[in-house]
C-alpha cells in the first residue's frame, strides 16, 4: 500500500506469529468549512491559552494529566505512557474465534487494513484462509493512540481487515427501551414482509452517494462562478403515519411500480 502505516507489530495465534502493518481503511470526504470574521473575512484562529498565566502557551509547555479530584491532577509524561507494560502495544494476540453474526454491529467502530511484512506473507495467507473456511472472525486486543481496545480480524476476500470494537460499558442502551411487547397483527406483519420482499436486493455500495455533499459542492461552485443561487421547493413530509395498513399498501404499490419501470 502506498499510504503510511499507523501501527507495526505482529498478530499471534497459538505459536504462529505474523508481522504486519496497519493502514486506515476508510477516509472522510466531508467538505471542510472554515470560520471567518464577518467584518474582515479573516480566518478565525484558536489559541492554547493559560488563564492563570494570561498568555498563549506553546506545545512544549503543555503536559498531559489525569484529573482525579476537582482541580487535582496526576501529571503523566511520554515516558510514563511508553513504559506501560501492555503486550497489545506491539502484538495482537488472538484470544478466541467466533462467528461474525454473534457480534452485534453496534460494537463495531473503525476499520483498518492489515498487510503482512514480506516474511509474514505465508502465515498471513494461512490465517486468511482459515477465517474464510471456518467462516469466523478472530478476537483480540490492540493498543492504538494510547488506548487498548478490543478488535476483530476478518477476511474481506483480498486482505485481512482489523475492526475496532467498543467495550460493553461503552455501548449505551436506554434502560426503558423495550419494544418486544408491542402488538403487531399477523396481517400487518405479512404486508410488511411483502414490502421487504419487493425491496430486497444485493448490496451495491456504488449505488449510494452523499447527496448532501454533492448539493453543497454545487452551491459552492455556483457562488464561486457568480451564478444566481435558487432554492428548490421541497414537499412537506407528514410528521406521523396515521394508518399503518394504508401506509404499507401505498408503499407496496410504489415498490411494484418502481420494479416494473426498472
Amino acid at each position: 500500500m502506498a499510504a503510511r502505516s499507523i501501527w507495526n507489530g505482529v498478530i499471534s495465534f497459538g505459536l504462529v506469529t505474523i508481522p504486519v502493518k496497519l493502514f486506515t481503511a476508510t477516509r472522510s470526504h466531508d467538505i471542510s468549512l472554515n470560520q471567518l470574521h464577518k467584518e474582515t473575512n479573516s480566518r478565525i484562529k484558536y489559541k492554547k491559552w493559560s488563564p492563570v498565566a494570561d498568555r498563549e502557551v506553546t506545545d512544549d509547555e503543555i503536559v498531559k494529566a489525569y484529573e482525579y479530584a476537582k482541580n487535582q491532577y496526576v501529571v503523566l509524561d511520554e515516558a510514563d505512557l511508553e513504559e506501560l507494560p501492555v503486550p497489545s502495544k506491539r502484538t495482537v494476540e488472538v484470544s478466541t474465534f467466533v462467528k461474525a453474526e454473534q457480534i452485534d454491529p453496534i460494537y463495531y467502530d473503525k476499520a483498518y487494513y492489515l498487510e503482512p511484512e514480506e516474511v509474514g506473507a505465508k502465515p498471513y495467507a494461512l490465517l486468511k484462509k482459515v477465517l474464510e473456511d471456518k467462516q469466523v472472525v478472530a478476537l483480540g486486543k490492540i493498543t492504538l493512540r494510547q488506548k487498548e481496545v478490543l478488535c476483530s480480524i476478518r477476511s474481506n476476500g483480498r486482505l485481512l481487515l482489523l475492526e475496532m470494537l467498543h467495550y460493553p460499558d461503552e455501548v449505551a442502551v436506554p434502560a426503558e427501551a423495550d419494544y418486544s411487547k408491542v402488538e403487531v397483527s399477523e396481517l400487518e406483519a405479512t404486508m410488511a414482509e411483502k414490502l421487504v420482499d419487493l425491496l430486497q436486493g444485493e448490496f451495491e455500495p456504488s449505488q449510494y452517494k452523499d447527496a448532501y455533499r454533492e448539493a453543497l459542492m454545487e452551491r459552492i461552485q455556483a457562488k464561486l462562478a457568480g451564478q444566481q443561487v435558487v432554492t428548490a421547493e421541497v414537499a412537506e413530509q407528514p410528521a406521523t403515519v396515521i394508518n399503518l395498513m394504508d401506509a404499507l399498501k401505498q408503499s407496496i404499490e410504489a415498490a411494484k411500480q418502481k420494479a416494473e419501470s426498472a
